[in-house]
């Protein structure tokens, strides 16, 4: 994990993803960013859910990767940038990966698309043999 101040989370960051531990990790991180951004409980679990997601997305599906975060600001708004980003198989097709239901393995289906619905703001960067990027943002 990338930090440089010991009292205070960093304005960005990030935190390797390759086992079950990790993605606990990804789960306390994503939780100490958002107190530290002032989220409600309701948005901190959201944010915290949707890391949860896709931290176990890319260490199952993508044999691990990382986590980065970011704080961002648009006027008065601030805001947390989540990009979680592997270099497995990819996801071959986009559109039944983000149906309700549909799993590559033995889910419930709901990874993508639950995280989606938990964000402000959802990005996903993929091609067959060439890893896939998820990026979220969620606003205060």
């Amino acid at each position: 994990m990338t930090t440089t101040n010991t009292t205070q989370n960093p304005p960005e960051g990030t935190m390797p993803l390759r086992n079950e531990q990790d993605i606990v990790m990804s789960r306390q991180m994503v939780r100490k960013l958002t107190q530290q951004l002032g989220f409600s409980l309701v948005d901190q679990t959201k944010m915290i859910t949707a890391a949860s997601e896709l931290s176990r997305n890319a260490v199952v599906y993508g044999g691990g990767g990382e986590m980065r975060w970011r704080f961002v600001t648009q006027g008065i708004r601030n805001g947390l940038k989540l990009a979680f980003e592997d270099h497995g198989p990819g996801i071959p097709d986009m559109e039944l990966a983000l149906t309700d239901g549909w799993t590559s393995g033995s889910g419930l289906g709901v990874g993508l698309s639950g995280s989606k619905r938990l964000v402000n703001e959802f990005d996903i960067r993929t091609a067959p043999g060439q890893g896939t990027c998820v990026t979220i943002t969620r606003w205060k």
